[in-house]
């Protein structure tokens, strides 16, 4: 599978590797699968015009760890002018979509999508936003980058490009920025939740952080108050369902982040550990686990004000703080589904189920989240119509009348059918 090539080299005193490389050679069954005919259409041109061209950032960190990686971004020494040049003259399709002014061209080959980005360096920075400059220089890009499992480069021929003992640090499952903790959040301080969901992602200990990398985020966390919401919601909900997350989220609070990423300064810490340890196990959506910290329903519209979450993560969270307390198990038939099915039932809203199938997550109900999971909705067997055939005519009536045969059908566990139901209508 691997052969070590070259020994690693110096450290400035910077901490940014001085021409240090570590390489080997990666030959899996998940790398070789990447060589589709539209990855080998690409590199063709890249060879034809004498220009490097490697894949880049996670899907590295992905392949050295046994993964087939979802996506696939490329790293060339082309500029965006030279790849659009490259692409014409071989009649390869090109995607317009963000990003190009920050070097990155999307070209389409056989109904494939590749990103392709030019090497590059941070020119300024200020804390949200970078302006890039181009370069041929693969170690100043990696330097660039967030997090040492993340710099790493691969050539198409196999071989790992480590400038910063990414592989080493991914082997022993270390979660580590490049260079200077303080530098790289500066430059970007959405890095901070972007290494929390990579430490859960990574490390196999919920509390294994360097001392100086937590002393680098709670002196720089006031940085997240400038960053849009979208962006810190998209980061936060993966880091809170991933490994870790009731600790993350703890930690995120012990550091005061909360108050600058939307979350409740006196959120309620231990409320939601409880959840995360009765769901974490059981797929909860994000919302579920951040619904713990949440005390009643003005701080549900605070957070959404800052993080702009989806409508149906706002109502979701809503239904959490109304009903955890309200919609509970019968304490004397503690295994009967009843009280949800029946609440479900006078609901008739499409989406009340999976909302709460979440709540039953939220309360640790284990056995009742598998049968309301196996559930289905019955069908009410009587209508209006039923009800004008019999000669109930006055909408106020054949309304009275439908609820007052919906109870009794709840009460026969939804099993009477539409004659029997009809012989209570006088």
């Amino acid at each position: 599978m691997w052969s070590r090539l070259l020994s690693p080299g110096l450290f400035s005193r910077t901490g940014f590797c001085v021409r240090s490389l570590y390489t080997m050679q990666l030959k899996t069954t998940e790398f070789q699968s990447l060589f589709t005919d539209g990855l080998n259409g690409l590199a063709e041109v890249f060879e034809k015009h004498q220009h490097e061209l490697r894949i880049a950032g996670g899907a590295v960190r992905d392949l050295l760890s046994g993964k087939r990686p979802e996506d696939v971004d490329f790293a060339t020494t082309a500029t965006p002018d030279e790849m659009k040049h490259m692409f014409q003259t071989a009649g390869i399709r090109m995607i317009n979509k963000k990003g190009e002014e920050h070097g990155t061209i999307t070209a389409r080959l056989h109904d494939e999508n590749f990103e392709v980005t030019t090497l590059r360096v941070d020119v300024q920075t200020d804390g949200r936003h970078a302006e890039v400059e181009f370069t041929t220089d693969w170690q100043k890009d990696a330097e660039r980058r967030d997090l040492t499992i993340n710099s790493m480069f691969l050539g198409l021929d196999g071989t790992l490009y480590d400038y910063f003992k990414g592989y080493e640090d991914l082997k022993n499952r270390k979660v580590r920025f490049v260079g200077s903790a303080e530098q790289r959040i500066q430059e970007d301080y959405l890095r901070i939740l972007r290494y929390f969901r990579f430490y859960g992602r990574v490390a196999p200990e919920p509390d294994d952080h360097e001392p100086e990398t937590l002393a680098a985020i709670r002196e720089n966390g006031h940085g997240l108050a400038g960053i849009a919401g979208e962006r810190i919601w998209m980061e936060l909900k993966k880091m809170v369902v991933g490994n870790h997350g009731g600790h993350l989220l703890e930690l995120i609070y012990k550091l005061g982040l909360a108050q600058y990423i939307g979350l409740p300064p006196d959120g309620d810490v231990d409320e939601m550990m409880r959840v995360w340890q009765n769901a974490s196990e059981h797929s909860p959506k994000p919302m579920t686990i951040l619904s713990g910290l949440l005390h009643s329903k003005e701080e549900v519209e605070k957070m959404d004000l800052r993080l702009k979450v989806s409508k149906e993560e706002k109502t979701l969270a809503l239904f959490l703080v109304k009903y955890r307390r309200e919609l509970q198990k019968n304490a004397d038939e503690p295994d009967s589904l009843k009280p949800f099915t029946d609440f479900i039932i006078d609901s008739r809203e499409l989406d009340t189920q999976s909302k709460v199938l979440e709540l039953l997550k939220y309360q640790g109900e284990e056995k009742l989240l598998t049968a309301l999971s196996a559930w289905s909705i019955p069908r009410f067997p009587v209508s209006g119509h039923d009800l004008r055939r019999m000669g109930v005519t006055n909408g106020k009536e054949i309304g009275a009348t439908l609820q007052k045969l919906r109870d009794i059908w709840k009460k026969s566990h939804y099993q009477m059918d539409k004659d029997e139901l009809l012989s209570y209508v006088k």
